[in-house]
Parts: structure tokens; C-alpha cells; sequence
């Protein structure tokens, strides 16, 4: 038990530390070569921070059980969404601009409807993993022509001198802490929660998959401390899209998903969805008013994760 809080205890304090490394190395690479910060939100941080995921859904994939990595990456979805950027907009105001509100979420919502509409047989097959891969690229694709059309050299500072090689390293370094602080501490939360006994259904339910999120949650919050509100926002919406393409694309082509038990649509698939449209809801909301995310609108968020956590427990008894 001690080794477990230790683990929680040290895996916190480098999780802030490698935060700071990662984004540090993030705006200085965006400054260097006179990228968006929302593109580096997006590309860098989004999929960077989304490597849990990845991870986790890919070694479930590999033993056979398909079922968790799209419970990881619906999960994480919803988390990022209500948890992360909840918290993100009760920190720090989070700066909405208007081709984010016009593109970017509404890219989120096409993908958003693409996943629903292949989960209404119950099954992932091979062509459809093939197919939210292809559809990851293109996004990608789309979202970096759309960040390099709508970026101005006013976002960014040319007077700063900026080391390539230090950057590239803050990242890499960055990252991989990001990483593995975030495990250590979701198995020493997970060997807690055991001692303490609690179910292992509960633990999957609520520990791992917040600790899975815990990257995207760090970054988003130190980004927008740091000002760089696009980063933030890039962040949650970068990571979605990874997740719903890529993580559970990954999984579908390693591992054909049959059978898919039917909460997976019609409660979790359901909350991406509704949380989806909530953002992009107040997202529209907060542009036509100040054009920033603030505390309300956290709070919603906030709301919106503790009622779907309510919901998963009354649903999981």
C-alpha cells in the first residue's frame, strides 16, 4: 500500500513537471516555424496526449477483448469533453473563435455521426476500422489546412529566439513523463482502490478512465494558464477525433469487433454525442457573447460529467 501511494504521490508532482516541459516545448516549436498554436493544440498535443488511449486499446485488443478499448476511447471522449475542458474554462477563460465554431466542431460532430452510425449493427468490422483510419488522415489533413488558412503572424512572437533542438526534446521528454506519471498513478489509484475494496468494475469505470484522461487534462489546464487558450481547446478537440477514428480504428483492425453489447451505443456512444453537441453549444453561445469559454460554462461541463457518472453507476449495478 505504501509502494501504491508513493506512486500517486511522485507520479502527480512529475505530471505537473512534464506538463510544463511539454508545453513549453510545444509554443516554442510553434514559434519557430510560425504554426497556430490551435494546429499545435490540435497535431501535437491532441494526439500526443491521447497515446494512453492508444496503448491501452491496442494491448486490449491484442488479448482479445475489443470491448475495452472502445470503452477507453468513448470514456476518454466524454471526460475530455466534461471533465477536462470543464475544469480548463473554470481556470482559465478559453478564447472560441469563429472558424473553430464554423470547422473544427463541426468536423468533431461529422466524426462524432460516422462512429454512431457504424455501432448501429452492434459490430466494428475490419473495412470499418480501415475506414475511420482513412478518415483520420483526412481529418488531420483538414484540420492542418484549415489552421495554417486562418492563422495570422500576429499570434505569435518572430522576435523570440527559439532553440529547434530544445523544443523537440521538451516535447519528447515531455511527453513520455506525461505518460508514465499517468500510469504510475492510475496503478497506484487502482492498488488503493483494491485495499480499500472496491470493485474492479467500479475502478475501470472511474479511476482508470480518468487516468487515462489525466494527460489531456494537465496540458489543457497549463495551456490555458500560459494563455495559450487554443492550445487548450485544440487539445480536447484533437484528442476526440484520435480517439474516435484512431484508437478505436487501431483496435477494429487488429481485433473485428461481433456482438457489441448495446450500452456501448445506446448510453456511452449516446453521451459522446450529447456532450459533443453541448460544447458545441456553448462554444457558439460564448462566441457570440465575449468570444471566450468562462466559469458558466465550465460548470455545465462539470454538470454533464457528474450526471453521466451517475448514470454509468445506476446502469453498471
Amino acid at each position: 500500500m505504501a509502494l501504491a501511494l508513493f506512486a500517486v504521490i511522485v507520479g502527480l508532482i512529475i505530471l505537473v513537471w512534464s506538463a510544463d516541459a511539454f508545453i513549453d516545448g510545444a509554443t516554442d516549436l510553434a514559434i519557430r516555424f510560425n504554426m497556430p498554436s490551435f494546429l499545435i493544440g490540435v497535431v501535437i498535443l491532441g494526439v500526443g496526449t491521447s497515446a494512453p488511449e492508444m496503448v491501452v486499446s491496442a494491448l486490449a485488443a491484442l488479448s482479445g477483448s475489443p470491448g475495452l478499448a472502445l470503452g477507453n476511447a468513448y470514456g476518454s471522449n466524454i471526460i475530455n469533453i466534461t471533465l477536462v475542458l470543464g475544469v480548463t474554462a473554470l481556470i482559465s477563460p478559453v478564447l472560441i473563435r469563429s472558424d473553430v465554431v464554423r470547422y473544427d466542431l463541426v468536423l468533431l460532430l461529422l466524426v462524432t455521426a460516422l462512429a454512431a452510425f457504424q455501432l448501429v449493427d452492434g459490430s466494428l468490422s475490419l473495412v470499418d476500422g480501415v475506414v475511420l483510419m482513412i478518415a483520420l488522415i483526412s481529418v488531420l489533413l483538414i484540420q492542418i489546412y484549415l489552421s495554417l488558412r486562418h492563422h495570422t503572424d500576429a499570434e505569435i512572437d518572430p522576435e523570440k529566439k527559439v532553440n529547434t533542438l530544445k523544443a523537440v526534446i521538451g516535447i519528447v521528454v515531455g511527453l513520455g513523463l506525461l505518460i508514465g506519471s499517468s500510469q504510475a498513478i492510475v496503478w497506484g489509484a487502482v492498488k488503493l482502490a483494491t485495499f480499500l475494496g472496491m470493485s474492479e468494475l467500479v475502478i475501470g469505470l472511474t479511476i482508470v478512465a480518468v487516468g487515462t484522461s489525466l494527460p489531456e487534462l494537465v496540458a489543457s489546464v497549463t495551456a490555458a494558464r500560459r494563455g495559450e487558450h487554443d492550445m487548450a481547446l485544440g487539445n480536447v478537440i484533437g484528442s476526440n477525433l484520435f480517439n474516435t477514428l484512431g484508437v478505436v480504428g487501431l483496435a477494429a483492425i487488429i481485433h473485428p469487433m461481433d456482438n457489441i453489447e448495446p450500452q456501448v451505443l445506446s448510453r456511452d456512444m449516446l453521451m459522446v454525442g450529447i456532450a459533443t453537441v453541448l460544447l458545441f453549444v456553448l462554444a457558439i453561445i460564448a462566441f457570440k457573447r465575449q468570444g471566450v469559454m468562462k466559469q458558466a460554462s465550465g460548470l455545465v461541463l462539470l454538470l454533464a460529467f457528474i450526471g453521466y457518472s451517475v448514470w454509468l453507476g445506476l446502469t453498471s449495478l
